[in-house]
């Protein structure tokens, strides 16, 4: 049984990776994750691998120059053997961006939108205010408060000035 089950399992997994090399046509190549990957990150200045890997001619004739004194190398030269090592310099990579527009216009349109959405509510779903808020009826309540005497002891009344009448 467990024989049966293994060949079931490898005759599925070779069946799904044939599907995925046909859907792909051809063989799928994936990065080795094990293998140091380059990111430029301030924090991380020397890294493991270099940005270009794979060097062109003039590239490969220049990494040959550099073994020799680097006096003998020009401006441009030493500009090019960091551009093969590093993506970007420390200049660079601290340039602001403008993000920071784009990040403030999304949070005041979803602010405006939402501020729609309230007046929306306000005008469509809410009624009108009850009449318990109008000052009249709050006037009335207050008094009917006081004749009834509710909470005499530490309550309403029991703060009531009744000679001055507030």
């Amino acid at each position: 049984m467990l024989t049966t089950r293994v060949f079931s399992l490898i005759g599925k997994r070779a069946i799904s990776t044939l599907v995925c090399v046909q859907a792909h046509g051809g063989v799928v190549k994936s990065e080795d994750l094990a293998l140091p990957s380059y990111v430029n990150r301030r924090d991380y200045p020397l890294l493991d691998v270099a940005h270009v890997k794979n060097l062109s001619a003039s590239q490969k004739a220049l990494k040959e120059k550099e073994k020799n004194p680097w006096s003998s190398l020009s401006i441009d030269e030493k500009v090019e053997l960091h551009r093969i090592k590093f993506n970007e310099s420390f200049a660079e990579m601290n340039r602001s961006t403008n993000e920071w527009k784009t990040v403030v216009g999304a949070a005041m349109f979803f602010i405006g939108f939402i501020a729609l959405v309230l007046i929306w509510v306000k005008h469509h779903v809410y009624g009108p205010i009850p009449h318990t808020f109008e000052e009249d009826w709050m006037a009335k309540q207050t008094k009917r408060m006081l004749d009834v005497k509710v909470s005499p002891i530490h309550g309403f009344c029991a703060k009531w000035d009744y000679d001055k009448n507030e």
